[in-house]
């Protein structure tokens, strides 16, 4: 062992003596002083060993961690997680969702135009004036789960007041109530932390909000939000982007699926075609505002005035794309241009005025035994990004009937105003493949069968 010893230190005394020499060499002939720079900084995590073979080891093992860390950096990604997306007769698309221990599945409305997830919750679950029964509402009940934690109002993820706790209480038990009023209709309850599962990965500490009681809801699924928020589900699972593509509503209700991935990944899609998020304005921290340009029917430039193509530093204005909102919105002296446009490039078709006035939607055209040709809605984005919306996306069609049925002011339980001009709704996405890509601030789209 002591041979061994002196045989190292030797090995080490003469490269460097060595290297001094060559030092001094290159000095002299050259007049170029050589500078050598050993670093300084710890690379062994345990002590180094006396022992000349161990000492050699941790050497070894320190470089091929260097590598290691070159190669693929200090953490590995997490894989993508994917998700079936089913669309739903009421007019939207949903994935299932695990929360809890044992885990309980429930069908979840993917709507990124809110920024949270909720669930009807508790065996007690009323709703009242719904077009449903409470009784035939799936819930989540708390009782069954062993992971839960209820969220109490002194911890900093509760955002809503609490009027039984004093400002310089510490130990304030009230629990995290919360109130909501959108439209004609309301929930109210309060929030929990769970833990959510996937196949893939589980993420523990899961803001969920736990409805009580609702109001005036249509459909009987829980709710997903996708917004740009700090508890939206996509920002809470801490996924660089997500992305879908929503299949036709002619599927409504059946096993056909399409995809919603969650990605941990950085980077370009191949083939996708982007365009910025826009920044919020007040009050509207959920939406995804994009950038649009222009709005072409057919192949006519639409006069729109660009108050109602940007965000107005008051919250009016702008276009958001919502997966929440089935047919798409569109402002009143916005919608009127399009509608009067429709009109001039249509005129060969018969009008249904019998349609118009029973549906308030218009203009509706007989199609009965003709070919219908209906021009495309374009929407032009920054960066020269396209979506190109067939008539089938934004027509609706009955009976050898097709009407043009996005909604505007003239609806009762809309309340845009201020807010968006324009929205996108998922009837205009199906068979887009949509990804948005939170860490770079970006929506990209391509057209594809879904």
């Amino acid at each position: 062992m002591a041979s061994s010893t002196s045989f190292l230190l030797l090995s080490v005394f003469t490269l460097f003596f060595c290297l001094f020499l060559s030092a001094c060499y290159s000095e002299e002939i050259y007049n170029t002083p050589l500078t050598i720079t050993l670093p300084l900084t710890p690379k062994f995590a345990r002590k180094q060993s006396t022992d000349p073979r161990v000492f050699l080891h941790q050497l070894a093992s320190a470089s091929k961690s260097g590598v290691h860390l070159l190669k693929y950096g200090k953490t590995k990604t997490s894989p993508p997680v994917k998700s079936p997306l089913y669309p739903m007769k009421y007019g939207g698309h949903t994935i299932p969702l695990s929360f809890g221990n044992p885990p309980q599945k429930l069908s979840y409305l993917v709507d990124t135009g809110s920024g949270v997830v909720w669930a009807p919750c508790t065996t007690h679950f009323k709703c009242i004036d719904c077009t449903v029964s409470a009784k035939d509402v799936p819930i989540f009940n708390p009782q069954l789960s062993t992971s839960l934690t209820t969220l109490s109002c002194k911890n900093p993820m509760c955002t809503t007041e609490c009027p039984r706790c004093k400002a310089n209480s510490k130990n304030c038990s009230q629990v995290c109530n919360f109130t909501l009023q959108y439209g004609s209709g309301s929930e109210s309850g309060y929030f929990l932390l769970e833990d959510l599962h996937f196949p893939e990965k589980t993420i523990h500490n899961f803001l969920v909000r736990c409805t009580t009681i609702g109001r005036r809801e249509g459909y009987t699924d829980a709710m997903a939000g996708f917004g740009r928020s700090t508890y939206s589900l996509p920002v809470q699972m801490g996924v660089k982007k997500f992305a879908y593509c929503l299949n036709s509503h002619y599927f409504d209700n059946t096993k056909n699926s399409s995809r919603l991935t969650f990605d941990y990944r950085d980077g370009d899609t191949k083939g996708l075609s982007y365009t910025p998020f826009l920044k919020n304005p007040l009050d509207s921290s959920d939406y995804y505002y994009l950038d649009l340009k222009k709005l072409i029917l057919g192949k006519k430039i639409l006069p729109i005035p660009s108050k109602y193509l940007a965000p107005g530093s008051d919250g009016s204005g702008g276009l958001i794309i919502d997966s929440g909102f089935s047919h798409g919105y569109m402002a009143g002296p916005v919608c009127k241009i399009v509608r009067n446009e429709l009109k001039k490039q249509m005129y060969k078709y018969r009008r249904s005025r019998s349609t118009e006035e029973e549906n308030g939607v218009g203009p509706c055209y007989n199609f009965t035994g003709r070919k219908i040709e209906i021009p495309d809605l374009i929407y032009h984005f920054a960066g020269d990004a396209t979506m190109v919306v067939p008539a089938k996306r934004y027509f609706k069609f009955e009976l050898g009937i097709g009407c043009f049925p996005v909604d505007t002011e003239d609806a009762e339980d809309l309340e845009f105003t201020p807010g968006p001009s324009l929205i996108l709704g998922n009837l205009m996405q199906v068979n887009q493949y949509i990804e948005y890509d939170l860490k770079n601030e970006r929506p990209g789209f391509r057209q594809q069968n879904c």
